[in-house]
């Protein structure tokens, strides 16, 4: 399996058996969370503490949308023009051009961005042991290292756009009124991040106790043990007071049942 290089900042040091560090496995987390957590430094050289946004985002290859998640993959992130990670990444974006200028005329490497990380958690159960000191969770985790540009160019933006509309709903691109006008163009910004480290860490199964309370019978029969799943369901679409279409499509309607099925298996572990 190909994988991420590792690195320090990347290398899980604890319970190292659960680190995963493969593309895929990591991918596949990323695009499986419905929130990304993103974190970079403050634009105020005063604040000590880094900022952290909740965004969307979706692993992808451009200009390939069914490129396989064990391929290497860019992380795209949405969001509006003016919101501060945007604009930071817009001030950074063009430092960087002046760099790359002036380091072409010294030979040296160019600035390579905003470097931000990016962190996607999922909860597939809550695992009760005899003890709540062996009480845990089956979750899957990913936390990615990079450096974040805006995207200028409009035909990747665009990809990106439909990239990011369809891994929502799928389908929903095709089905909606595209493509968007001028300033609905403007005002979206998209940051690529080119990851540079990255790993995930996984729990499934069951509890696991210590021997001296699996050797206690009066503790395993007043005990109960075992997995609780825990997993995040899709409701059934609620029409707009404004919506003209009389019947739920196709496509939306396989996304509710198909994104259930899903889920459902994965809160099983």
């Amino acid at each position: 399996m190909a994988e991420y290089a590792h690195h320090p900042r990347s290398t899980v040091n604890r319970l190292k058996k659960r680190a995963h560090y493969d593309y895929e496995t990591i991918h596949t987390i990323v695009n499986a969370a419905s929130v990304l957590h993103v974190s970079f430094p403050s634009p105020d050289p005063q604040d000590p503490f880094p900022a952290l946004l909740p965004m969307i985002g979706v692993m992808g290859s451009y200009p390939d949308a069914t490129a396989p998640l064990s391929s290497p993959m860019t992380c795209y992130l949405h969001g509006y023009i003016s919101s501060r990670l945007m604009k930071l990444a817009g001030t950074q974006s063009e430092e960087e051009n002046k760099d790359k200028k002036e380091n072409q005329e010294k030979e040296e490497q160019p600035h390579p961005g905003l470097p931000v990380s990016i962190a996607a958690t999922l909860v597939d159960g809550i695992v009760l042991a005899l003890t709540p000191f062996h009480h845990s969770l089956n979750y899957r985790s990913a936390i990615l290292h990079g450096h974040a540009h805006p995207i200028t160019a409009t035909d990747e933006k665009l990809w990106a756009m439909t990239l990011l509309t369809n891994h929502i709903v799928p389908e929903r691109w095709e089905n909606s009124r595209v493509p968007p006008d001028s300033s609905e163009l403007t005002s979206t910004q998209i940051l690529k991040v080119e990851i540079e480290s990255a790993s995930a860490k996984v729990r499934e199964g069951g509890p696991k106790d210590e021997r001296k309370d699996m050797r206690n019978e009066g503790v395993r029969e007043r005990v109960w043990v075992g997995v609780v799943p825990l997993y995040e369901s899709v409701g059934e679409p609620v029409a707009a007071d404004y919506n003209l279409v009389g019947k739920v499509p196709g496509y939306l309607d396989g996304f509710v049942k198909g994104e259930n099925e899903w889920r459902r298996g994965k809160g099983g572990q």
